[in-house]
This record gives structure tokens, C-alpha cells and sequence, in this order.
């Protein structure tokens, strides 16, 4: 008998010696993220001193329903109906549950004092290291300028490990056998391209173009678009030409430039699905059927929402003000998966994924990088706190692997596409953030960005696409974006006395990151025309409608600029638990 009660009683003790290691070492109720036990999934769930959890949190921090399928939030569907992905305002927590004793027995006793992200990212950021900072920046920008105008202009890009240039855009338009006097050209900077009349646009493929450097604008005035051509473009090239074809029409003060840019945002508008409000990612142009069906934040999408934005902020369109607020409300609706509050509350981070636009159901479970960029146009909107949540995820993966992969499976917490070519929505958001909140944590956050593009990205006579994000093998190509807007938002992240920051909201950036003035005379239209619903125009006059601040706001908003108090300057922006969840969602830790 006394060997059975010893045996007993080591089995006993092995069982408990197995749940202290689950609960000091955060397995939580399941071994990980993605592994698909009969068991809640999702991170560990946030337990209070007394030990009390609540339920697993559904999509937007709705609690999960028994028999519900397994696995993270962001595999549940959405709940149809006008409530579907509304974030209420964040519960305020009982005396005590999120006090330095709660979050130090969540981090099993870490968190009593300065835990490891406080230690790292916490404090001011010293100015010498700032301006150290700004002149690597400034620094990265000459070496790649200096060596494209030495080994590739005028082409289109570098290569910077071959030192040669690359890309069909050499010569003039004007050179081209039988063209002259079919183009107007209208030179705005630098020099002059031929070859842009292939990129898919909105006129299908063909005629009408801004290039990233807005160098020429080259339309066909007599063959207009060729029978043979792509009848197929994406959302984003059909309806991001609005800010700079605005800017061109009230300029000149004739209204074509942005009647023909308006005209196509409100033809795309007018195909958003009647239940979700949702966009596909590519349309038949002469059809009007949708080709592509998943609405995302990303590749396919991502500048149109930006362009209904800040269209509005330039020219005090009511028009484009209700549209965004509409597509902003449908992606919270159907998009956004999650809990609801960024920095409070139980269940998975928030995550915009990919859905179906006619259904609002799941497509895939990979997010690119472009939806890196989303994080910023929420600071302009005034979200902040749901930026900072976002932002926190994609600088999670580039933490794990020195950069953003292009597609980034998160069910899979691995890369599913593994090139990065020097892509900068994350350093535009990092941008944005920090002169939102002047939080030093973005600094941090710039300065690991810029120590990985040098260390794995720098070669001969620039940086290098990298091929693939883990084992840091390059491709002999450095876009013109990575010193359009990479470089640049990198050295005015660290450049504090920049006239651009000097000039409270004078200044506006394009999606390929071109400065404007938000001048007062660019939102009083100078014909008399304007354009109806159907797409022509108005006889009746009607003056730009002037922005108020209290109509700058977006439905759905559960946050704005004025949530980011003082005293959270040298704070962490996100608390340190929920920084650790989104670290183990990537892998990381």
C-alpha cells in the first residue's frame, strides 16, 4: 500500500509541477497560437489577481459562442447586421485589475518593475542619437541618389549590384516615330519618360498615367485607348488620380483633369456591393464586373481609400468626406477582426484581414505589406489608438525577420511570398505616429528600420530588393520608391526641425509621398461647372465646401488624437502585455 500512495503521490506531484510551468511560462489554456487543439485559441487569455478569465473573445471582442469553431478570432465570421464590427468605447477596468500587481502577475512576476519593452523602448530618445539617426538617413538617400544619376539615369530605376540602370522609360515621348503632336505633355519635374503609356491605369492600360516621380504626364489625344488593350485594372489605379489631377484642374482652372479623375471614383463607388459596402480589388473596365473579388486594405485598394481622404482634406469635397466615412465604416464592419479596444480588454489583437466584398466571409488568411500604410491614414482620421495596435503588428514581423515580407501568413505565423523591395508603408506609419504622438517608441522603431536596410540591404551602388526575408539574399533592383518615400519619411522621422513640422497642417503627402501645400484657394473650384452623380457636369455653381474640425471625424471611431494623454509621452504606446502577445502571434518569442 505505501508504494501505491508514493507512486500516487509522484504523479500527483509531476501534475502540479506541469500547471505552475503553464502558468508562470504564459502557455495560457492552449501550447500556441495556431495549434488546433479542443481547446480556446488565441493568445493567453488576461487573468486578473484573483485568477478569473473571461470568455474567449469573438470577432471585434464579441465573446465566443459554445460549439463556435476553433482556433484565433480572425477565422470567425463576422456577424452581419448594423452592429457587425461596432467598437464600443473601451470598458473602464475595476480598481486594481490593470494597476502595475495586474500586469506583473500576467508577465508571471516580471512586471513589477521595468519589464523588457519598458527597458527598451521607454524614455526619451537622446538628441545625439536622434541627429545620428537623421544623417544615417540622409546618408542612405545620397549614396542610392548619387549612384542612380551616376549608373542609371535617365532609366527608370537601378541596378545597384551591377551598378547599371534598368527599365524601358529612356528618351522622350516626343522621339517616338509618328507621335509628335498626339501628346500633351506637361513637364512637372526632373526629366521626361516614354514607355508609361503601358502602365495599367484607368483608362484600361493605356493613355492616361502619373508616374511615381511625376515627371511627364502623357496623354494620347488621337488613337485614345488601343482595341487590343487590358480592359482590367485595379481599384487602387482607377481611383487614385484624384489629388493630383485636382490639384492640375484647379490650377490651370479648367476642370477636365478632375472631372476625368472624379468620374472614375464615382464609377467605382456606384459597383460597391449593396449588402457590405465593400470594394473588390479588380473591375472590367468596359464591364463593369468585378474580376476580383476580395476586399482587403492592401495591394489592389490601399490609395483609394487614402485618395477619398485626402482629396477632402485638400479641396473640401463634402462628397469625398461621405465616401471615405462610408468604406471606413464597412471595414470596421467586415474587415476588422478582433478585440474591441486596442489597449484594453481580453481576446486576439486587432487585424484587418482579407474577405469576400460580396459576403463579408474570410478569403485567405495572409495580410501584404502594403496594408502596412492603413496605421497612418487612421492618424489622419484621428484613430490613433487602433493605429498604434496595427502599426505594433507589422513592426512585430519586421522585428522577427529585419524586414516585411511581401505576403505574411498569419495562421501559418510564416511568410507566404518572401521578397522585400524596399517597400515603405511601415516607415510612413512610423512617421505618422510619432507626430501624433511623440511617443520616443517610434524612434526606436525608425532606428531598427534603419539598421536592417544597411545591414542587409546596402551593396555596391545602393540597396537591394531583398529575395528573400530570411535568408537576406538580394535581387539587383532599388525602386524609385525606396528614395521617393523610404528615405525620405526615415529622415524627416528623425529631422525635428524640419520646415515641414514647422508649418502645423500646411503640408500634405501623396501616396508616393510628394510634399503639397493644403493651400486655402485649392478648395474654392475656379469654373462654375461641377460634376453631377452621373458623371457630367453641373450647370449650377457650386463653391468648395470649407472643412470644419468637427467634421473631420470617421463613424465608427471609437478614438481620436485627445485619447493620448500627456503623461503617456515616455510610456510605452501599447502596454507591454498586449506588445507580447502580438510578439508571440508572429513567432517571435
Amino acid at each position: 500500500m505505501q508504494w501505491r500512495a508514493l507512486v500516487l503521490g509522484l504523479v500527483l506531484l509531476r501534475l502540479g509541477l506541469h500547471g505552475v510551468l503553464w502558468l508562470v511560462f504564459g502557455l495560457g489554456p492552449s501550447m500556441g497560437f495556431y495549434q488546433r487543439f479542443p481547446l480556446s485559441f488565441g493568445f493567453q487569455r488576461l487573468r486578473g489577481p484573483d485568477g478569473s478569465a473571461s470568455p474567449a473573445s469573438g470577432p471585434a471582442g464579441r465573446p465566443g459562442t459554445p460549439g463556435g469553431p476553433s482556433g484565433p478570432s480572425w477565422l470567425q465570421p463576422q456577424v452581419p447586421g448594423p452592429a457587425a464590427g461596432r467598437r464600443r468605447a473601451p470598458r473602464r477596468p475595476e480598481p486594481d485589475v490593470c494597476g502595475p500587481g495586474h500586469w506583473g502577475y500576467v508577465l508571471g512576476g516580471r512586471g513589477r518593475g521595468r519589464d523588457e519593452y519598458e527597458k527598451r523602448y521607454s524614455g526619451a530618445f537622446p538628441p545625439q542619437l536622434r541627429a545620428q539617426m537623421r544623417d544615417l538617413a540622409r546618408g542612405m538617400f545620397v549614396f542610392g541618389y548619387d549612384n542612380y544619376m551616376a549608373h542609371a539615369f535617365p532609366e527608370d530605376e537601378l541596378n545597384p549590384i551591377h551598378c547599371r540602370g534598368r527599365g524601358p522609360d529612356r528618351g522622350d515621348p516626343l522621339s517616338i516615330p509618328g507621335t509628335q503632336g498626339l501628346f500633351l505633355i506637361l513637364p512637372l519635374c526632373l526629366h521626361s519618360t516614354s514607355s508609361n503609356l503601358n502602365i495599367n491605369d484607368v483608362l484600361g492600360n493605356y493613355s492616361l498615367t502619373l508616374v511615381d516621380a511625376l515627371d511627364t504626364l502623357a496623354v494620347n489625344l488621337k488613337t485614345g485607348v488601343p482595341p487590343d488593350s487590358n480592359n482590367e485594372t485595379c481599384t487602387a489605379g482607377a481611383g487614385s488620380l484624384l489629388v493630383e489631377f485636382g490639384i492640375l484642374s484647379r490650377l490651370l482652372g479648367d476642370s477636365t483633369f478632375e472631372w476625368v479623375a472624379r468620374r472614375a471614383v464615382k464609377a467605382l463607388w456606384n459597383l460597391r456591393s449593396n449588402d457590405t459596402g465593400l470594394l473588390g480589388n479588380v473591375v472590367n473596365i468596359q464591364t463593369g464586373h468585378w474580376v476580383g473579388k476580395q476586399s482587403g486594405l492592401g495591394a489592389g485598394l490601399d490609395s483609394f481609400y487614402e485618395y477619398l481622404l485626402k482629396s477632402y482634406i485638400l479641396f473640401g469635397e463634402k462628397e469625398d468626406l461621405e465616401m471615405f466615412n462610408a468604406a471606413y465604416k464597412s471595414i470596421q464592419n467586415y474587415l476588422r477582426r478582433g478585440r474591441e479596444a486596442c489597449n484594453e480588454g481580453e481576446g486576439d489583437p486587432p487585424l484587418y484581414v482579407n474577405v469576400n466584398m460580396f459576403s463579408g466571409q474570410l478569403m485567405n488568411t495572409w495580410i501584404d505589406s502594403l496594408q502596412a500604410f492603413f496605421p497612418g491614414l487612421q492618424v489622419l482620421i484621428g484613430d490613433v489608438e487602433d493605429a498604434i495596435c496595427l502599426h505594433a503588428f507589422y513592426y512585430a514581423i519586421w522585428k522577427r525577420y529585419g524586414a516585411l515580407p511581401e505576403r505574411y501568413n498569419w495562421q501559418l505565423q510564416a511568410p507566404d511570398v518572401f521578397f522585400y523591395p524596399l517597400r515603405p508603408e511601415l516607415v510612413e506609419s512610423t512617421y505618422l505616429l510619432y507626430q501624433a504622438t511623440r511617443n520616443p517608441f517610434y524612434l526606436h522603431v525608425g532606428m531598427d528600420i534603419l539598421q536592417s536596410l544597411e545591414k542587409h540591404t546596402k551593396v555596391k551602388c545602393g540597396y537591394a530588393t531583398l529575395h528573400h526575408v530570411i535568408d537576406k539574399s538580394t535581387e539587383d533592383r532599388m525602386e524609385s520608391f525606396f528614395l521617393s518615400e523610404t528615405c525620405k519619411y526615415l529622415y524627416l522621422l528623425f529631422d525635428e526641425e524640419n520646415p515641414v513640422h514647422k508649418s502645423g497642417t500646411r503640408y500634405m503627402f501623396t501616396t508616393e509621398g510628394h510634399i503639397i501645400s493644403v493651400d486655402e484657394h485649392l478648395r474654392e473650384s475656379p469654373w462654375k461647372e461641377f460634376f453631377s452623380e452621373e458623371g457630367g457636369q453641373d450647370p449650377v455653381g457650386k463653391s468648395g465646401h470649407r472643412p470644419r474640425p468637427h467634421e473631420l471625424k470617421v463613424i465608427n471611431s471609437s478614438s481620436n488624437c485627445n485619447r493620448v494623454p500627456d503623461e503617456r509621452r515616455y510610456s510605452l504606446p501599447l502596454k507591454s502585455v498586449y506588445m507580447r502577445q502580438i510578439d508571440q502571434m508572429v513567432g517571435l518569442i
